[in-house]
């Protein structure tokens, strides 16, 4: 087991990464109990694959649990499914001292979260990411939220977990889709600030697919401590925690675009945004010209979307898809801030990119 601290002062916690977590989870949560209970929140898809193995190890150690099952995809981080997780969390008269256990991807990990942010002022929650996407992003740096018709995580607050138990056997049950969709975070951390991390994934990316566990835990295991420096520094984004919105930008649109729908995953949107912020950097005479065509060939080679055309059925037009940004939480004084590179490894936050450029990225030119 991998052990890599998030040091947050009193809200310092751990993330644990190895095989068998979540069948010892009553070992690594009892701990943090004042009483022998917990509830946990998780989705249907994830319910089938995993919750028997967290419920055995809960009752192993004697610790008591309910469950609330809500549907998967990213529809559930709404409103109505973040009122229905809150007030049956208020129905099992949960308390400030109690732990609710997030046991999903990073819709399950952002809802609950968010849920135990509101809660009663703030209850601890523990994050059991069961995706790749979750375990190297969305489940480490207490970012929680909702999406809106606004927009995605309009809504939302930040709340860090006391513990994340990221199994590396609940990968095991994730389709070629889901896992191709977590690498777009994980490649997301070589571009923004690891040379050498990009240059191990074009060696050995295929090999996370394949389901080789080592490499598969050295991904988690580096994502997560790159995630956890910059978290340490910038734990509500005045500066350098920006960095990890790599992609986000145009992701964000291209999910508004499509509905959050199952058209684009959000690991699929990151892989086509950070492509995208590759290309407009090389047109704003940052990167080199070479960046953009060597993350297209990793993707290509991963067998991933790349491009817009990639995404089934049909896209805005880019006036419109520029319009979506207009709501991105990274606007500041109604202007956009993007993410730009002036190479793989060396990323930056820009706020003056002109909309012209832009545009020219995403019509393709």
């Amino acid at each position: 087991m991998h052990i890599i601290p998030v040091a947050l002062g009193s809200r310092s916690y751990e993330v644990r990464i190895g095989s068998g977590l979540i069948d010892t989870a009553g070992v690594h949560i009892a701990p943090l109990l004042r009483r022998q209970r917990v509830v946990i929140v998780t989705d249907d898809n994830v319910a089938r694959n995993q919750l028997p193995r967290l419920q055995a190890g809960l009752e192993a150690q004697g610790i008591a649990h309910e469950t609330l099952i809500l549907p998967h995809g990213e529809s559930t981080k709404s409103w109505p499914e973040f009122t229905r997780t809150v007030e049956w969390l208020l129905d099992r008269k949960v308390e400030r001292r109690d732990v609710v256990i997030a046991l999903g991807g990073g819709v399950i990990g952002d809802l609950v979260g968010f849920a135990a942010s509101v809660l009663r002022r703030g209850v601890r929650f523990v994050q059991i990411p069961t995706s790749l996407l979750a375990m190297v992003d969305s489940s480490v740096g207490g970012k929680t939220g909702i999406n809106t018709t606004q927009g995605k995580n309009l809504v939302g607050a930040f709340h860090q977990p006391s513990l994340v138990l990221a199994d590396i056997d609940a990968l095991q049950s994730l389709s070629l889709r889901e896992l191709r969709a977590g690498y777009g975070e994980v490649v997301k951390y070589g571009l923004l600030g690891d040379a050498a991390f990009f240059e191990w994934l074009e060696a050995h990316g295929p090999e996370i697919l394949a389901g080789n566990a080592d490499s598969r835990t050295y991904a988690v295991r580096r994502s997560v401590e790159m995630k956890a420096e910059i978290v340490a520094r910038d734990e509500t984004e005045e500066g350098d925690r920006a960095l990890l919105n790599l992609g986000h930008t145009f992701c964000h649109a291209l999910e508004k675009a499509t509905g959050y729908s199952n058209r684009l995953l959000h690991g699929e949107g990151v892989a086509i945004g950070c492509l995208m912020a590759l290309e407009l950097s090389r047109k704003l005479g940052y990167g080199p010209q070479e960046a953009p065509s060597r993350f297209a060939a990793h993707l290509d080679a991963m067998g991933m979307k790349a491009k817009l055309a990639d995404i089934d059925g049909d896209l805005p037009d880019a006036d419109e898809l520029l319009s979506l940004m207009g709501q991105d939480k990274k606007v500041v004084d109604g202007q956009l801030r993007f993410i730009l590179t002036r190479g793989i490894g060396d990323a930056f936050v820009a706020g003056d990119v002109p909309g012209d450029k832009v545009l020219e990225v995403l019509e393709g030119r």
